[in-house]
């Protein structure tokens, strides 16, 4: 698989996750209405092998599925677990601009953790955004106030294991394919999720089995645009490129559920992307010396 250093190509597949995320969070939204998050997650990893066995066979066939790094990808999809699961119930308790906000602290933890962990480097600029993201979550969830929505703290997890995650999927593409980063994400959370669903169970509606293969056609090809996406570039210069998602899930919002961002959140997210944007800056030299 071609793994040439490019920022437009990282940018392009960024664009599919960004679209395709949007259309989740409404899905999301709609389907845990009727089912549970955990019902949710093994029916999403279900229809996600559904989905991506065409893009197996289109990449070689069950040989690229093989690995060496089975203990990473049992624990990078542990955490990812358990930070989408936190992401749903999150969407039912707040609203989607707030969900998106606070996840958007992901890049502050990602470039902390592959600093640490990857050896990309930690500058001023990259300390600089630290700051101003965690200033967003403050003035977000406003805990001087008291008024802390468990929504919002659920969210900000969701988005440190999120982050976690990134940094693991980072690492894996240095020896794996993308769909085989993918099919063992499904095999293990479909294994995890499967007690919990099955003691929640309950038949869905016709009219959500719908929202369900969207999330799980979303969520498996998301995935695959994210794994791409990395493939040509740092985590610290892809994850930042993600930032365009909270404007437009404020706008899905307002269009589809007429919600309105108070001037705290709007504040908060302000702060957040402008920390994102400081995570561009310090590659443009390491590009004009290439």
């Amino acid at each position: 698989m071609d793994r040439t250093p490019s920022k437009t190509r990282a940018a392009l597949w960024m664009s599919g996750w960004l679209s395709l995320m949007l259309v989740m969070v409404v899905a999301g939204r709609e389907a845990t209405r009727e089912v549970n998050v955990f019902q949710l997650m093994e029916v999403r990893s279900v229809l996600g092998f559904l989905m991506l066995y065409p893009m197996i066979r289109i990449n070689g066939g069950f040989a690229i599925l093989k690995t060496a790094r089975l203990h990473l990808h049992i624990a990078r999809n542990l955490i990812h677990y358990t930070a989408q699961v936190g992401w749903f119930y999150a969407l039912a308790l707040i609203p989607i601009g707030q969900v998106v906000a606070i996840e958007f602290t992901m890049p502050i933890w990602t470039a902390l953790l592959a600093a640490s962990f990857l050896g990309e480097r930690m500058t001023i600029p990259k300390i600089a955004a630290i700051m101003l993201g965690v200033a967003g979550v403050l003035v977000i969830v406003r805990p001087a106030t008291g008024e802390i929505n468990p929504g919002q703290l659920i969210a900000l997890a969701a988005a440190v294991g999120f982050g976690v995650s990134l940094v693991m999927v980072k690492s894996l593409t240095r020896t794996e394919q993308a769909v085989a980063i993918i099919f063992w994400l499904l095999t293990i959370q479909a294994v995890v999720s499967f007690v919990p669903a099955l003691y929640v169970w309950t038949w869905p509606p016709l009219s959500t089995w719908g929202w369900l293969a969207v999330i799980a056609s979303c969520g498996t090809y998301s995935h695959y645009c994210m794994a791409r996406a990395l493939l040509h570039a740092d985590a610290t210069v892809v994850v930042p490129m993600d930032f365009l998602r909270v404007p437009l899930t404020a706008i899905v919002g307002w269009l589809v559920y007429a919600e309105r961002l108070d001037a705290f959140t709007v504040l908060g997210a302000a702060l957040i992307l402008s920390g994102n944007l400081l995570n561009l800056k310090p590659n443009a030299p390491v590009s004009a010396r290439a």
